[in-house]
C-alpha cells in the first residue's frame, strides 16, 4: 500500500504526472551533470594531438583521429611505464593493506591483549586528521631520513595498511562468532591458522571491498606521488598526465587520451566486482 508522498497524488492524475515529469528532469539533469567530465575526456581524446590555449576549448573537437594516442605514446620514452608504475604501486598497496590491515582488524576484535581498546581509539583518531596535515611529516621521514626518493618504497609505504581499513575490517570480524574460534583452539589451532585457515575464508567479502577501495584510492593518488618522485621512469599515470600542460596552454587531446587508458583498470575493477561495493555499503551496519 502507497504511503506517503505516493499516497497524496494517487486520485489526482495530473499532479501524479507533473511530479513525475519533475523527478524524471531532475535525474536527467544529475545524471548529465555527473557524466559531461567523462564524455568531454572521451571525445577530447580524439582530437587533434596539438598544444591549445585554456581559451580555447570547446566541448567537442573540431575533428576527430586516433593521433592523440599515438602522442600520449610517443611524448616520453616512459608514457607507458607511467601505467605500470601505477599498476605496480596500486598492486603492492593492495596486498599490504588486505594483509595487515586485515591481520589487525582481527586481533582489534578477537584478541584481548592489555591497551586494546586505547589503541583501537588512537587508529580511529588518526582517521579525524586530513590527509594533507600529515604529508610534512610523512616527507620528512620518507625523504629526509630514509632517502627513498624515487623508489617503489617511497611510493607504496605510506599506503600500506590504513586505519579506515582496520575499522573496516574490525567491524567484519566482531560478527564472526566467537564460538568458531574457541573451537579451532580447542583443537590445537594457533592464532596464525585460525586467521589463515578460518577467518580469511569466511571474510572474502570484506577484503574484497578493502581491495577495491584502496586500488582505486592508490590508482587516483597524484600529490604523495608527485612530492617523494623527481625522475620521469618513476612517474605514476597521474603525475605524468601533469606533464602535458604547460604555462600557456597544454597537449588537451594527449592528455585526455592518457586519461581514458588510465581509467580502463578502474572500469574494468569497478564492473567486475560492482556487487562487493554494494555488499560493502553495509559492512559493519547491521547485527544480529
Amino acid at each position: 500500500m502507497a504511503t506517503g508522498l505516493y499516497s497524496q497524488h494517487l486520485h489526482n492524475r495530473s499532479i501524479f504526472y507533473i511530479r513525475n515529469s519533475l523527478i524524471a528532469v531532475f535525474l536527467i539533469a544529475f545524471a548529465a551533470v555527473s557524466l559531461f567530465p567523462i564524455v568531454y575526456m572521451f571525445a577530447w581524446s580524439f582530437g587533434p594531438a596539438i598544444e591549445s590555449a585554456s581559451t580555447s576549448y570547446n566541448i567537442f573537437p573540431g575533428r576527430w583521429s586516433l593521433d592523440s594516442y599515438k602522442a600520449f605514446i610517443s611524448f616520453s620514452n616512459y608514457s607507458l611505464k607511467w601505467i605500470w608504475n601505477s599498476i605496480i604501486v596500486a598492486t603492492f598497496t593492495v596486498l599490504g593493506n588486505v594483509i595487515f590491515a586485515g591481520m589487525a582488524g582481527y586481533a582489534f576484535s578477537k584478541i584481548k591483549f592489555r591497551g586494546r581498546s586505547f589503541l583501537f581509539f588512537v587508529i580511529l583518531l588518526s582517521m579525524m586528521i586530513p590527509y594533507q596535515v600529515t604529508q610534512v611529516p610523512l616527507y620528512i621521514l620518507i625523504v629526509k631520513n630514509f632517502h627513498m626518493t624515487n623508489t617503489y618504497p617511497a611510493l607504496i609505504l605510506p599506503g600500506m595498511c590504513t586505519a579506515y581499513n582496520i575499522f573496516m575490517a574490525k567491524q567484519f570480524f566482531q560478527g564472526i562468532p566467537t564460538a568458531l574460534i574457541e573451537s579451532a583452539k580447542i583443537e590445537g589451532c594457533s592464532q596464525l591458522m585460525i586467521f589463515n585457515k578460518i577467518i580469511l575464508p569466511l571474510s572474502k567479502t570484506i577484503l574484497s571491498v578493502m581491495a577495491i577501495n584502496t586500488f582505486l584510492n592508490s590508482w587516483n593518488t597524484f600529490f604523495w606521488p608527485f612530492l617523494v618522485t623527481s625522475k620521469e621512469e618513476m612517474y605514476t599515470i597521474q603525475v605524468g598526465l601533469k606533464t602535458f600542460k604547460f604555462a600557456n596552454g597544454s597537449l588537451l587531446s594527449p592528455m585526455m587520451a592518457g586519461a581514458c587508458i588510465s581509467v580502463i583498470p578502474m572500469f574494468v575493477l569497478f564492473f567486475s566486482l560492482q556487487k562487493y561495493f554494494l555488499e560493502g555499503v553495509t559492512v559493519g551496519a547491521v547485527k544480529g
